[in-house]
């Protein structure tokens, strides 16, 4: 690990000032990506600003059909939320399914999305009920916030504070995971929205999250897992690594959607 300067602010401006006035400082949630990079000498930061000591940025809300989780929310507390396994039981399973226990209660909501590693399970339920992500200047849909493999539309001094979540009619997350990491090697996404129905596949595509249009379309027409049985992903468009082949990760996200709509009921 390369030396650099920790900072801890309380509150999200000290943390933007901070980061401002680094060389090249990066930001730390729960440090679940950013330790083992730095471990591995493979980041090497002027300064790394710790946002743990902001407290505004934690904590879980129902209002008006939307749920809104802080930044800094665990995946154990969102997890456990009895808030969230009433409004959205989807989003309870899938942050509940994430890691192992030492994971679920360091790694952060805030910090997988600004992350947005290709097989993290939170882009998916973010793209598939039409989430809004609020940064410290400004808010953003899913949609136009994950814009590619570990890329997304935030500012170099910008912080994730919340995202909301409005209750989806009807909603469920499957993945087939990796026995070691419980990343996924697919994992997918469907909800019955107000706005329509929307289905986002995690864990497969080249560019990261993905939503599938096709499926969207069948499930629109007809709720059922067979309307979703015959829709094959181009490989072309998908990862082949030591893990699953793009043809086979292809046959999983027919395999996990046809589980999450029956999941879904």
């Amino acid at each position: 690990m390369y030396a650099f300067d920790y900072h801890k602010p309380s509150s999200v401006a000290d943390a933007v000032s901070a980061l401002k006035g680094a060389d090249d400082g990066k930001f730390m949630a729960g440090g679940q990506t950013l330790i083992p990079t730095l471990k591995q000498r493979l980041a090497q930061p002027s300064d790394v600003i710790d946002l743990s000591g902001v407290r505004d940025l934690a904590g879980i809300s129902v209002a008006g059909g939307t749920v809104t989780i802080g930044a800094m929310t665990t995946h154990a507390a969102v997890a456990k939320s009895a808030e969230v396994a009433s409004a959205i039981p989807a989003l309870a399973a899938l942050a509940g399914g994430i890691g192992d226990p030492q994971v679920r209660n360091r790694g952060t909501i805030g910090g997988s999305v600004a992350n947005n590693d290709p097989a993290a399970d939170y882009p998916a339920g973010c793209l598939a009920l039409g989430a809004t992500i609020k940064t410290s200047s400004r808010e953003m849909s899913a949609d136009d916030f994950f814009t590619g493999l570990f890329e997304t539309d935030l500012a170099d001094d910008e912080i994730v504070v919340s995202v909301s979540f409005p209750k989806p009619e009807k909603a469920a997350y499957v993945k087939f995971d990796n026995p070691a990491s419980r990343y996924a090697l697919v994992g997918v996404f469907v909800a019955k929205t107000a706005g329509g129905v929307r289905v986002a596949v995690t864990g497969a595509g080249q560019d990261g999250v993905f939503r599938v249009p096709e499926m969207e379309k069948a499930l629109s027409a007809n709720w059922s897992p067979d309307a979703v049985a015959s829709i094959k992903v181009d490989p072309g468009t998908l990862n082949s690594d030591i893990h699953a082949s793009a043809e086979y990760r292809s046959h999983l996200i027919a395999v996990m959607a046809k589980r999450a709509v029956a999941a879904a009921g």
